[in-house]
């Protein structure tokens, strides 16, 4: 079972979920998205946790909001019988959160990701101009729209809420020389950063859980006639045009990805 095929779940260890973050854990433990709510997929996480104490004493110690959902969904499954039963429950939970498992391999994710690997940057370019501009990149991942930006801006900063890929933006930074890339810590709807901050906000697939709030977040802290830019990568799929971007007032723009495609990209001017 994967979620879009960017992994095969069966090359990961489920020791690999002691690199989560709390909001991860929070998405799947609690009971409010139905994950936690479907039988099978109970069933499976409460084999994998039995059969894995250290992560089950992960999720209750890094979430503790969830630590009721873990013992009650522990306490109703049943020992497991067999490595094989195990692992069948292993590999089912990791494929049923696959943007997550790849986020504890960034390497993988920026090798493995169609919507990563065969992006065309003069796409981010066509959107604004981001010559000596100060930007930042919400959900910035494994980098994408973050070191495409740094080719023509004068600084770049990169917030992520997930601290393996933090960590591999700024060892790719250090490695390859980039000077003008920083990267933190934040949320779509909570970044750290002062009111007016940025000429050029940006994100890649990193908004819609509350959209309003989060582009809300993102005009604060872009400067008045500063963009807000909206620039998924290529996939395997047809983007449908969001009504709900348009009915916001971002202009949408649409091409044929590399992959033959529909994709479609976004963009706004602030007025304060």
């Amino acid at each position: 079972m994967s979620l879009f095929g960017w992994i095969d779940p069966k090359d990961y260890s489920f020791n690999s979920f002691l690199l989560l973050e709390r909001f991860q854990i929070r998405y799947m433990m609690q009971p409010r998205d139905g994950r936690a709510n479907n039988p099978e997929w109970r069933r499976n996480i409460g084999i994998a946790l039995n059969a894995n104490p250290a992560v089950m004493w992960y999720f209750k110690r890094r979430c503790p909001e969830c630590a009721d959902s873990v013992n009650e969904i522990v306490a109703e499954t049943p020992m497991p019988t067999s490595a094989d039963e195990i692992r069948q429950a292993e590999v089912y939970i990791l494929g049923s959160v696959e943007d997550f498992t790849v986020h504890t391999t960034p390497e993988v994710m920026a090798e493995k990701c169609c919507y990563i690997r065969i992006w065309d940057k003069e796409r981010l370019f066509e959107l604004a101009d981001f010559t000596n501009k100060i930007v930042l990149d919400v959900g910035a991942g494994s980098g994408r729209l973050t070191f495409a930006a740094a080719d023509k801006a004068a600084w770049v900063y990169a917030s992520e809420p997930v601290g393996t890929m933090r960590e591999f933006m700024r060892e790719k930074a250090a490695g390859e020389g980039i000077k003008n890339v920083r990267v933190c810590d934040g949320f779509a709807n909570n970044l750290p950063f002062p009111d007016n901050t940025f000429d050029i906000v940006m994100h890649g697939h990193a908004i819609g859980d509350d959209m309003d709030n989060e582009i809300a977040e993102l005009t604060r802290v872009c400067k008045p006639g500063g963009w807000l830019l909206d620039c998924p990568g290529d996939g395997e799929r047809n983007y449908s045009l969001s009504e709900d971007k348009v009915a916001r007032s971002f202009e949408a723009l649409h091409h044929v990805g590399t992959m033959g495609n529909n994709v479609y990209r976004y963009r706004k001017q602030v007025a304060k």
